[in-house]
């Protein structure tokens, strides 16, 4: 990882690394080969919170669309709906998260990778995602609170 960009999260940083592109649904893309293996941000890891099970709903091959129920991951914050960033295929999952989900949490740029997929969309440069999350911080913080406060 090189230069990576950090956006403050009230006291926690969430790295942004400039060797990747990134979509607005705050999960990472890089290529490996001649598809896009996608990821977490260090943000959507902060907000999950400590992920101890995962659950594809979809096989590798399977064409999907933007916003398409792809799995369930769930942490010690709720159980939430993975979607595909994108339209496209997933071409495989990382298959080392099945039986060690918590790889997510601790390494959520390099050996906590998601899935691979190929995709024709345009993606986010670090700056304009970092863009996103700042756009967003403030409505962000009030559904954090919201959370903790029921």
């Amino acid at each position: 990882m090189t230069d990576p960009h950090i956006f403050m999260m009230g006291n926690f940083e969430a790295r942004i690394p400039a060797d990747r592109r990134y979509f607005e649904s705050h999960v990472w893309a890089q290529p490996a080969g001649d598809v896009l293996r996608i990821g977490f941000t260090s943000y959507a890891v902060r907000l999950l919170q400590d992920v101890y099970f995962l659950d594809w709903q979809i096989d590798p091959g399977t064409q999907v669309r933007r916003k398409q129920t792809i799995g369930e991951i769930e942490s010690s914050k709720a159980v939430s709906t993975m979607y595909a960033p994108a339209d496209g295929q997933i071409v495989r999952f990382n298959e080392a998260l099945l039986n060690d989900p918590s790889l997510i949490n601790a390494d959520p740029y390099e050996r906590g990778w998601l899935y691979e997929m190929t995709t024709n969309s345009s993606l986010l440069a670090p700056e304009d995602y970092l863009k996103v999350l700042e756009s967003g911080w403030e409505q962000t913080q009030r559904l954090l609170k919201n959370q903790f406060n029921e």
